[in-house]
């Protein structure tokens, strides 16, 4: 049996959701983890987190102790950044929201990618001088992965799904190097960004089956070239459908009504709460 985790932010109070892909992950392995992505330290708060592991309990999930928070994790996710700059897949962009959305409007029809238009490279072609004069005089910048230059590196690569194949089996899903363009890999107020440190952080802790929602599948794409270029192992993958609202929609935590929290107030069992989240009716 693998090792799974459930990876939640604590940004608000786990929902519905959360349950179905926390219970989902703890059934898919023999070792059972939990995650604190706390990196955005503008919008993580305590209480949430302690929360977290209350709604957990609740549902009568265990899992391995001490918990990886990635806050404390910034010198490992550094050390990967400075291996892709040794390798020079790494480049500093100085634009701001406002210029890159300028800029791809006046491309017109830009290609687009999961998170919405590709970043258009515009500074993918300043010169060493220029970059260098930029980052001098003070120049806030983010670091993006050159995604031309990692597929080069990288060649053809797959990754394992379980139920891609037919009753259940294990299929290959060719990756697309290309699919999230000059992705952000690091920014100055984030010092790592999602993709980077979940790498990383499965790497280390011998994560070998990234269990989590289909609203993530696109990221395998990107996250599978970062373990290429990292030299990580390569874990399998198992995206699993969403449960959703009445509306068809997948809940949110601004939902406050569908949070575990409000629901074991309002007298709901866990036993209630499983057996809704595993309903057919509620994917």
């Amino acid at each position: 049996m693998p090792t799974t985790r459930f990876a939640p932010s604590p940004t608000g109070y786990l929902h519905l959701g959360h349950a179905f892909a926390a219970l989902t992950a703890a059934r898919s392995g023999s070792r059972f983890l939990v995650r604190i992505e706390d990196i955005d330290a503008t919008r993580c708060r305590p209480e949430y987190e302690t929360a977290i592991f209350e709604d957990l309990a609740w549902l009568g999930l265990s899992w391995e102790l001490p918990v990886l928070r990635q806050s404390y994790r910034m010198a490992a996710y550094a050390a990967a950044l400075e291996r892709l700059k040794a390798e020079e897949l790494v480049y500093p962009c100085f634009c701001t929201r406002a210029e890159i959305a300028e800029e791809i409007a006046r491309a017109g029809d830009a290609p687009h990618g999961p998170d919405g238009a590709l970043y258009p490279g515009t500074c993918r072609h300043l010169s060493a001088a220029e970059r260098s004069e930029k980052i001098a005089a003070g120049t806030p910048y983010a670091l993006r992965l050159d995604a031309a230059k990692a597929t080069r590196v990288v060649g053809p690569l797959s990754f394992a799904e379980y139920g891609a194949g037919p009753d259940g089996e294990t299929g290959r899903i060719m990756v697309d190097p290309l699919l999230f363009g000059d992705v952000v890999l690091a920014r100055k107020e984030t010092p790592s960004a999602y993709h980077l440190a979940v790498v990383v952080d499965d790497a280390f802790q011998g994560v070998d089956r990234v269990t989590r929602g289909h609203d993530l599948f696109a990221a395998a794409h990107i996250q599978r070239v970062l373990q290429a270029l990292l030299g990580l192992p390569e874990p399998a993958y198992a995206h699993h459908l969403l449960i959703l609202d009445e509306t068809g929609k997948k809940f949110s935590k601004r939902d406050r009504a569908v949070t575990l929290r409000a629901l074991r107030q309002s007298g709901a069992t866990a036993d209630d709460i499983i057996r809704r989240v595993f309903s057919p009716r509620r994917r």
